[in-house]
């Protein structure tokens, strides 16, 4: 058998076991933070283009077209859930899979009127699928060479979500994962502003997933020998390394090393800015810190390291000295998916100008496994140190319900209120436990991102 008809033979009949406990708790968890992460989504520039894309302003006349089908709606709520950035993440991989297999499924399980058994195994085999591939690609090496890991496997990972719910034969499922590969895009380019482009082409991306499951379901065939031929390193200069897709597939569940991440903001930062704060736990004031050196793997030093643009929201994201100054002069700013303020504050712009980021490739021991900083304080009470390799959220320092739950309310309740973040929470936790509840959901979860996107319409016209 190729490797596309192992994974697709997993894709169409593993896992149909009842997961263990703990994998059913951490899927709980998982839903729930990514539902947190597409509704929060709504509150972006991006998001609400998202939403009315296709849609005509009322004052225009002029004929257009409009997105409809279930199809579409897996384009719009998975970009939405990743543009988020606070959505999981597996740093072996360096993909991001639950923003995309999640809205996937619950929107094509809610569509097909599925049961909650048949959406939570097609759940994990996505997870397993995507996060695979990202491993057998080396996503965090391949990342700085301008592919984007989660770009590029997402099409993949809904296309075995998809397969599974159509019910796709073992055979049908490889020819899916075959189609959603040659589908597959590898990057973006060089992207920055406020209303990326980038979120636009991996929702569709997600949607190109759906349509390769149709298409195999419809009797389209593709090259199941991909993998193993000379595709890979002749188009894209890769050798995917075929025993990490297949090596105990099926005997254990992946999604248990996804991290969750506990804040907004790039991954690669949170490492620095969490050793910053029990720096200051223990005492060191930040009024007092004169010197603040950042060291951390090579690959990502010039991802981490540089300035802020007015407007630019993952300028923000992404620089690791204004994360730290963010957390350490306003901590509750770290839960803003939007981080677009109109302007930054002195102590801020002073504090980041105490940074210097360098690599340091003792730490790549632990890459890509963990991303981790080491930092040292110079404070005028002395010299601090502190590395670390994993922060909150990681499997090493998991997250339990109740803090899922917190960070699930700070980010939804800007958008729909405290009353209804808190009922959402409930209501995400309780998604995968009874029938009906997954569409019960979804129709929740739209609602919300209606009520969103006319707040900020509602906001316009009164500045206007």
């Amino acid at each position: 058998m190729t490797v596309l008809e192992q994974v697709g033979a997993y894709v169409a009949r593993g896992g149909r076991e009842s997961p263990s406990a703990h994998v059913r708790r951490a899927l709980r968890l998982h839903v729930a933070d990514t539902v947190g992460a597409w509704i929060a989504g709504c509150s972006t520039a991006e998001g609400r283009m998202l939403v009315g894309l296709g849609s005509p302003p009322r004052e225009s006349r002029a004929p257009r077209l409009t997105r409809d089908g279930t199809l579409d709606e897996v384009m719009t709520n998975c970009a939405l859930a990743r543009l988020s950035e606070i959505d999981d993440i597996h740093l072996s991989s360096g993909t991001t899979p639950g923003a995309l297999v999640i809205p996937a499924a619950l929107t094509i399980g809610g569509s097909l009127a599925l049961d909650r058994a048949a959406i939570t195994e097609a759940i994990l085999v996505g997870y397993e699928a995507m996060v695979r591939l990202g491993a057998a690609l080396n996503g965090p090496s391949i990342l700085y060479r301008g592919i984007w890991p989660t770009y590029f496997t997402a099409p993949f990972g809904v296309a075995a979500t998809a397969a599974r719910l159509l019910g796709l034969t073992a055979r049908q499922a490889a020819q899916a994962l075959g189609v959603a590969l040659i589908m597959a895009s590898p990057g973006v380019g060089c992207q920055s502003g406020a209303t990326l482009s980038r979120w636009l082409a991996v929702g569709y991306a997600a949607r190109t997933g759906v349509s390769a499951a149709l298409s195999a379901q419809a009797g389209f065939t593709a090259d199941l020998n991909l993998l193993e031929g000379d595709f890979f390193p002749s188009i894209y200069g890769l050798t995917p390394d075929l025993t990490t897709l297949t090596d105990g597939l099926g005997e254990s569940s992946i999604l248990l090393d996804v991290s969750f991440k506990p804040w907004c903001a790039a991954r690669q930062t949170m490492a620095a800015t969490q050793a910053l704060r029990e720096i200051i736990e223990i005492g060191v004031s930040a009024a007092d810190m004169t010197e603040i050196v950042v060291s951390v793997p090579e690959p990502y030093v010039g991802m981490i390291n540089h300035g802020i643009a007015p407007g630019d929201r993952m300028s923000h994201l992404t620089s690791v000295s204004y994360q730290m100054a963010l957390s350490v002069f306003a901590p509750g700013a770290v839960f803003d998916v939007n981080q677009t303020p109109a302007e930054v504050s002195e102590e801020i712009r002073a504090f980041m100008s105490k940074v210097t980021v360098r690599a340091d490739d003792s730490l790549l021991q632990y890459y890509p496994r963990a991303w981790p900083a080491r930092l040292v304080v110079c404070a005028r009470s002395g010299r601090h140190e502190r590395l670390l390799t994993h922060v909150p959220g990681d499997p090493e320092r998991p997250f339990d319900e109740r803090q899922v739950v917190a960070k699930f309310r700070r980010v939804v309740a800007p958008v729909v209120g405290e009353r209804a973040a808190e009922d959402l929470a409930g209501r995400s936790l309780a998604a995968l436990e009874e029938d009906g509840a997954p569409a019960s959901l979804l129709a929740e979860v739209e609602r919300a991102r209606a009520a969103a996107t006319g707040r900020a319409k509602a906001g316009r016209n009164r500045e206007g």
